[in-house]
């Protein structure tokens, strides 16, 4: 169909903004024809949001609906960071999309004061994504024997749960009663994916099987929120989701003084005071300075889930001085949930981001790449934090937004 004659039709109602892809087969030149519409609508002009390099065909029925073109946000680089872990062994260079003027700066500085010291160790301890299925029964007699009879029949359920995708292996079942409702908190292995959509249809599987095989019991709602999915929560906080990462470094006491503009004892006391005290006063789920602000600019470098930002920066960051006198800092990641295929991971742009870490695509073995990316990414989140809390200490962050996030306006 003739573009005018879509367009005519868009703005008689007669076509949907969604249907455009029925009338022509490439969807860059639906992208095209929709911020055609739209300017003639609201006058608005998309000249900046219809220039880009990516083909919108390659998103189709997997990252956009109603595509209209590319939103761009600044990226820069920060590191080297030198990293000791399981999977990650080497210096790496960090890339950070954001829009907030000092940021790449202060997680760049923090690096180097790793760097200088000998890098930081990291350490993924736990892994494994999470879907918690609701299921309503008669009572909380008939709660309890749903529950006896997952118990009973975790072989078989297993089974069921496993033969969804090669790449989603059930590690364990949870069980929570309140009153007649029963959640099925399943945790899984998904390997390099970050694995929300394969334990999903795993557990969708699950629960029809279930009901199959228990009579009394319904399943009410494929997810729960005892997942917990895109919320900040004591359950992912105490027992994880994705991967729970440590990562801790020494930074020696010259370069705490020389680079950073502090001492060892003046940042320890900012972390205790301000992280501790003060995310405790709050009753905050994280115990630490910005770890946000450097899991945001990272997710939307790499084609993370930027929602999933809400839980994976919870973090308690920690700072000591040590006996000789340098300063020991570590950051604690209970629920950083990361994949390095499936979602925005394959998108161009986003693959070259993964790719500079070396962390693109599936590892060998499976789950290695993830798994780097998650002591990497830790690291440069305790780099950001050792950066802002001697910031603080030194006085120096009113200054440093000052001359890095407050140029003239445009």
């Amino acid at each position: 169909m003739d573009q005018e004659v879509i367009l005519e039709k868009l703005l008689k109602g007669e076509v949907k903004l969604y249907e455009v892809e029925q009338y022509v087969s490439d969807v860059n030149k639906a992208a095209e024809i929709r911020r055609i519409y739209l300017e003639r609508v609201t006058g608005a002009q998309l000249n900046n949001i219809g220039y880009f390099s990516m083909d919108l065909n390659i998103t189709a029925k997997r990252n956009i609906e109603s595509p209209i073109g590319v939103g761009q946000i600044p990226m820069g680089v920060a590191g080297p960071l030198r990293v000791k872990g399981d999977y990650a062994d080497g210096e790496f260079f960090i890339p950070l999309c954001t829009s907030e003027g000092a940021l790449v700066a202060s997680v760049n500085r923090g690096c180097s004061a790793i760097t200088e010291s000998g890098g930081a160790r990291a350490k993924v301890i736990r892994d494994h994504m999470a879907r918690a299925p609701l299921f309503i029964t008669p009572s909380v007699e008939h709660a309890y024997k749903l529950v006896k009879w997952v118990e009973e029949n975790r072989g078989e359920i297993e089974e069921v749960f496993n033969s969804v995708d090669p790449f989603v292996k059930l590690i364990d079942v949870q069980p929570w009663v309140v009153g007649r409702n029963v959640w099925l908190r399943f945790t899984a292995n998904t390997f390099d994916a970050m694995g929300m959509n394969g334990v999903t249809l795993a557990c969708d599987k699950v629960g029809r099987f279930i009901e199959e095989r228990v009579k009394f019991a319904r399943m009410l709602s494929l997810s729960g929120n005892m997942c917990v999915d895109k919320k900040p929560s004591a359950v992912n906080w105490l027992l994880g989701r994705g991967k729970t990462v440590v990562a801790e470094a020494v930074i020696k006491r010259s370069v705490v003084m020389e680079k950073l503009k502090t001492t060892p004892e003046d940042a320890a006391d900012v972390c205790m005071r301000k992280n501790w005290l003060g995310s405790g006063l709050a009753h905050a789920y994280g115990l630490n300075a910005h770890v946000a602000n450097i899991v945001a600019a990272v997710f939307i470098a790499t084609g993370q889930d930027c929602a999933q930002v809400v839980e994976s920066a919870m973090a308690i960051t920690t700072a000591e001085v040590t006996p000789e006198g340098d300063l020991y800092v570590s950051i604690t990641m209970p629920s950083l949930e990361i994949g390095t295929v499936g979602g925005g991971t394959g998108l161009p742009t986003q693959r070259e981001a993964l790719a500079l870490m070396g962390c693109a695509g599936p590892g060998d073995p499976p789950g290695s790449n993830a798994k780097k990316f998650a002591e990497i990414l830790a690291s440069a989140c305790l780099a950001g934090e050792l950066s802002l809390m001697s910031a603080l200490a030194a006085g120096h962050l009113a200054q440093a937004h000052a001359r890095l996030g407050r140029a003239a306006r445009v």
